[in-house]
């Protein structure tokens, strides 16, 4: 299977980096600075057309221009943004409460809004589903939490349960270190490398979550 070529699809002054691509492969989610009030915002940029204000429409519903949309856009800073299964919701990491927290809230908006971590947390992951959400804890676990979508505007969350201990480096990074399989079972993660030489990949199977 070959390759396409190269294109253009943004090109600003501010900087940034994309984080995830919908479903439907009509948006790519990506971070950059609004302003110097706001710091790092959620922007998504339509990929096939594009749109006007997003303001209660779905993306089905949005067209016109390959023009950027700010999903989420405050004085503080969120960051790796991730579509859930069905491209209604976006899960991302925000420091608005003063920690860095996982939240979820509905795309394009306006709609539901939900705080998923208890005690922080970054790095934030769907199961293929829907139905589950992984991050990393401040205190460097991997965190599960069930997910209850109910419709395109109402979520539910259930108590986060702490799975294993990760070794990479601590919870914010500049990108993430580690994906989840589709069932949501096996991780392919980064872990920081103090021994020197080759170090052999470590796969984690038969593990049970923390009581």
């Amino acid at each position: 299977m070959g390759a396409g070529s190269e294109e253009l699809v943004l090109a600003t002054s501010q900087d940034k980096s994309a984080s995830d691509w919908s479903p439907d492969g009509r948006f790519v989610l990506y971070r950059s600075p609004g302003s110097a009030a706001t710091g790092f915002d959620i922007w998504a940029l339509p990929i096939t057309g594009a749109n006007a204000s997003p303001e209660g429409r779905s993306h089905q519903e949005i067209t016109g221009e390959r023009k950027p949309i700010p999903v989420v856009q405050t004085k503080s800073e969120e960051r790796d943004g991730q579509f859930s299964p069905d491209g209604n919701w976006i899960a991302y990491q925000s420091n608005e409460s003063g920690r860095v927290e996982i939240v979820v809230q509905s795309f394009p908006g306006p709609g539901g809004k939900l705080l998923v971590s208890t005690n922080g947390g970054a790095q934030v992951r769907w199961r293929s589903d829907g139905k589950e959400l992984f991050y990393i804890a401040l205190d460097g676990q991997l965190m599960s939490v069930p997910i209850r979508l109910t419709n395109s505007q109402t979520i539910e969350a259930g108590t986060p349960v702490a799975l294993f201990a990760t070794n990479i480096g601590g919870a914010v990074q500049r990108s993430p270190h580690y994906v989840v399989s589709a069932d949501g079972k096996r991780f392919l993660m980064d872990p920081i490398v103090t021994e020197t030489g080759n170090s052999p990949i470590t796969v984690i199977l038969n593990w049970k979550p923390k009581q």
